[in-house]
């Protein structure tokens, strides 16, 4: 009797500690992918391409063969995680805007992220920005951004919300992030560098991993940690896209009424003119 009390007390404990050790495996994995635990499919968009070079026009980096590099790169990353990636476009090639939230629609356990690179007439623009439209997108953007702006050497120019296409129309989480200002020369010389455009890469795939481990205070840290990743605070362009519209048709309106009350004395001279020279 004794020896079977002691033999299932041996297995017992036996099976307590490969439960634990189980578990601790598990954290460990859970932790490691930057609390991702969901196999999931991530479609990766590589900006612009074929006719579209991207940026403004006499740009001399062509903007399409630098969010296809990185896009593969970032694919090679993820498929070697485990994720099931589908491509936008992997060559290059044009792919219209309605198809890339086609491609994004047809999955449902799924992410989207939109690479490109910023452009302006400003060489002196610089910095990192990361886009969403959905209220569900954010915890990706915040990921993202968090870790680009903490590995690249560009400034943090913030999380924004924007009605793009490809954002407003998909139906998973989405966003787009810009990855420097191919108009500055710091920049550009970064982006030409196939280590940066790794490098890049490499912080993209840490947001993705590092989605579920959002949390909701802000922060103006650059340097992420897989464990806790602050909710990003955001601009809201889309409300200030509404409010510039409601100033440019006041502005319209009065312009119009400014128009029509400078135009009445014209009309009553003509009239007079006329009424004189027909009497």
């Amino acid at each position: 009797m004794r020896r079977n009390f002691f033999g299932i007390a041996l297995l017992a404990a036996g099976l307590l500690i490969t439960g634990l050790s189980s578990a601790s495996h598990a954290a460990r994995s859970s932790r490691s992918s930057g609390g991702d635990s969901s196999p999931i499919t991530v479609v990766i968009d590589a900006g612009h391409g074929g006719h579209d070079r991207g940026g403004i026009p006499g740009q001399r980096i062509a903007e399409k063969d630098m969010t296809l590099d990185v896009a593969l790169r970032l694919r090679n990353i993820l498929s070697a995680n485990g994720y099931h990636v589908v491509m936008t476009r992997s060559s290059d090639v044009f792919v219209p805007l309605g198809g890339r939230v086609a491609i994004a629609n047809s999955y449902r356990n799924a992410v989207f992220v939109c690479i490109h690179f910023n452009a302006t007439g400003r060489s002196g623009a610089s910095g990192i920005e990361t886009y969403f439209y959905s209220r569900d997108s954010l915890p990706l953007a915040s990921a993202i951004h968090y870790y680009v702006t903490g590995g690249a050497p560009s400034a943090n120019r913030g999380v924004r919300r924007r009605g793009y296409y490809v954002l407003r129309k998909t139906a998973i989480p989405a966003v787009l992030v810009e990855c420097g200002f191919l108009t500055n020369p710091t920049e550009a010389a970064y982006a030409q560098s196939a280590g940066y455009r790794q490098k890049l890469a490499d912080e993209i795939a840490a947001g993705i991993r590092g989605r579920n481990s959002v949390g909701g205070g802000f922060s103006t840290t650059r340097v992420a940690t897989a464990e806790s990743i602050p909710l990003q605070p955001y601009i809201d362009q889309t409300k200030v896209a509404k409010s510039e519209r409601r100033r440019s048709k006041r502005s319209h309106k009065k312009s119009a009424r400014k128009k029509k009350s400078s135009s009445k004395p014209a009309d009553s001279e003509a009239r007079t003119g006329t009424s004189d020279r027909e009497g």
